[in-house]
């Protein structure tokens, strides 16, 4: 199908036509709970909607992650989105029920409506909306990945699907929140581990031995000076560090600690690396004082398969030019039927972190909701952005097909 072909006024009517069933879909999603290595509900959701809706294959891997394929061409191009949701932290800051997916004309309120439930259901019938219009072709086809833990792991999914299932798309596109925007890029992170030892004794006599919590205190004054020096890009902005965690270990509340250990959450703008972040930190007067140990966190706790994927928590900073073919094609299916784009960056971490950052693989993202609702009590996302979204999504395969075949 060529460019001039796309009808966009009957592709925004078709998203239109499928408000409520998206609405009833994501509903169930956030009804079925389930945080990082708890997903299964939500996958066999995922599962039956995709197979209602006539894809062509559907295929749980052995990680858990749900695969939908649409169409039978030779480039793939797929859509991303976690289905995992974090916790729902104080209940008392919560107005309702936040599984119970509470809506009226506008929202749909709950947990992991945008961050980011709202992805999949604009993704599955994006996909949907492609073979209702005739716009699938014997060029590309599309899959629809519902992935898990990336809230416990982020990019960790795509390992898997990249290295495993041996599935290398020619582009992703993430559908995490993006304000109404598209977004081309985020800073990277990693988690620091930092962690200084002293000797125990009666607290007492607290010169008899050798507190290890406030060796640690000195560390932090200068962990916070250094988030003051950080590089920083145009684009991407500052690299950022801070402190998120700290335990001790300590023979009693009646003694003196002998152990302390910080975590940190260390982003990481253009130009930084995990060897660099790791580096700066080796380097603080009192880490070196104190002999403090630096490490990198691992992370593998098991997924909701039983399968564990160990990797270290070490998330690389990816970004894309705007004159990129999937940020162009993005931008001409959006101004097609919604005028100008802005083109921006997320704040916080993604998926990119594996499928661009350590793979490679070009990546656009493209989301209903907006950021500020992630993590943050009384969740909520617009009935209109997933009806925008699967539109864009739907025209986006055949605008980007188009222009690479001039």
């Amino acid at each position: 199908m060529k460019k001039a072909e796309l009808d966009y006024t009957k592709i925004r009517a078709a998203a239109e036509g499928y408000r409520e069933d998206m609405t009833r879909f994501l509903r169930d999603l956030v009804k079925a709970h389930g945080e990082s290595c708890e997903e299964k509900d939500k996958v066999y959701r995922i599962k039956e909607e995709m197979e209602k809706l006539g894809f062509d294959e559907t295929i749980v891997d052995p990680m858990g992650n749900i695969l939908g394929y649409m169409g039978t061409g030779e480039t793939l191009i797929a859509y991303d989105a976690h289905i995992d949701c974090v916790g729902i932290g104080n209940i008392e800051d919560w107005t309702f029920d936040p599984f119970e997916g509470k809506e009226d004309d506008v929202n749909i309120w709950g947990r992991g409506t945008s961050d980011q439930l709202g992805g999949i259901v604009s993704a599955v019938y994006g996909a949907r909306i492609m073979k209702d219009l005739g716009m699938l072709s014997d060029e590309y086809k599309v899959l629809v990945v519902g992935s898990v833990q990336e809230e416990d792991c982020d990019g960790l999914c795509w390992q898997y699907i990249i290295n495993e299932d041996k599935i290398r798309p020619e582009f992703v596109v993430s559908t995490e929140p993006t304000n109404g925007n598209i977004y081309r890029g985020h800073r990277g992170r990693m988690e620091i581990k930092v962690e200084v030892f002293g000797v125990a004794c009666h607290g007492s006599a607290p010169e008899r031995g050798d507190n290890a919590i406030y060796k640690m205190a000195d560390i932090l004054q200068e962990v916070r000076e250094l988030n003051n020096h950080l590089a920083y890009d145009e684009f991407l902005g500052k690299g950022t560090v801070t402190t998120s965690q700290i335990y001790f270990t300590s023979p009693s509340r009646c003694a003196v600690a002998d152990s302390c250990t910080i975590s940190l959450d260390r982003r990481l703008t253009w130009g930084e690396t995990y060897l660099s972040a790791l580096k700066e930190i080796e380097e603080l007067p009192s880490v070196k004082k104190y002999g403090a140990k630096v490490s990198m966190y691992t992370y593998e706790r098991p997924s909701w398969t039983g399968l564990v994927y160990p990797t270290d928590c070490y998330f690389p900073t990816w970004k894309r030019e705007e004159d990129a073919p999937e940020v162009v094609a993005m931008a001409e299916s959006f101004r097609s039927m919604y005028g100008e784009p802005k083109v921006d960056k997320w704040t916080f971490s993604t998926n990119g972190v594996s499928i661009m950052g350590r793979e490679g693989i070009p990546t656009i993202g493209l989301g209903p909701g907006r950021e500020e609702e992630a993590h943050a009590p009384n969740e909520k996302t617009w009935k209109d952005d997933l009806v925008k979204c699967a539109a864009i999504y739907s025209a986006l395969p055949t605008v980007y097909m188009d222009n690479k075949n001039k």
